[in-house]
């Protein structure tokens, strides 16, 4: 089977504070629904999609995190082997935004990404369907230039612009395991080989 056929599994974790609307949107984006019944995630979500990209298959593994820190311990160990990181936060509650570069540094310590200064973390500002609005997408998108990262919005229950952010980190995500893939063709071989049988020299 040629390379370019092979589906490829990538990775993308959703960070951010509880509340914001990672499983919200998470679910919208996978199963298009949405409910308004809150529920706190306990440890971590998991739901799978498969896109196509530029003529690759794409098996996207989204998973969501907790985001209280009763929590967030065990979300911890998912983030080693992520392709590309969406970091969520509400537009209506400064707090949550305030509390990404925390989540990033914590993403980057217990992620241990190959290239960290250049992983692909995506910034998604969530509920932009509500009134109250406490971080212009303008102080969104100037804390976006200082860290390179990309800034998308949108809102989960409105189901305004929910594909993009999914769609951009795993184009992001995407770029990453190829080039790395690349990197280390050839450098990790497995050899498996028996022992050779020995023999006493002399044979009497």
């Amino acid at each position: 089977m040629n390379d370019r056929n092979k589906p490829v599994t990538l990775k993308i974790i959703l960070v951010g504070n509880s509340g914001v609307g990672k499983s919200s949107f998470m679910n919208r984006f996978v199963n298009h629904r949405f409910t308004n019944m809150y529920r706190t995630t306990i440890g971590t979500d998991f739901l799978s999609k498969t896109v196509t990209m530029d003529g690759d298959t794409v098996n996207l593994q989204i998973w969501d995190t907790a985001g209280t820190e009763r929590f967030q311990s065990l979300g911890t160990p998912l983030y080693r082997g992520a392709h590309s990181c969406l970091l969520v936060f509400d537009v209506t509650s400064r707090d949550s935004f305030s509390a990404l570069e925390e989540w990033r540094k914590e993403f980057l310590i217990q992620g241990e990404p190959q290239d960290p200064d250049h992983f692909p973390f995506i910034v998604l500002g969530n509920k932009t369907d509500l009134s109250d609005r406490e971080v212009s997408g303008a102080k969104a998108q100037q804390w976006c230039s200082e860290i390179g990262a990309q800034y998308l919005e949108g809102s989960a229950k409105a189901d305004l612009d929910v594909e993009k952010p999914f769609l951009t980190a795993a184009r992001s995500g995407l770029q990453q395991y190829k080039k790395h893939t690349l990197e280390n063709t050839g450098h990790f071989q497995i050899t498996c080989e028996q022992p050779r049988e020995t023999r006493n020299a002399c044979e009497c």
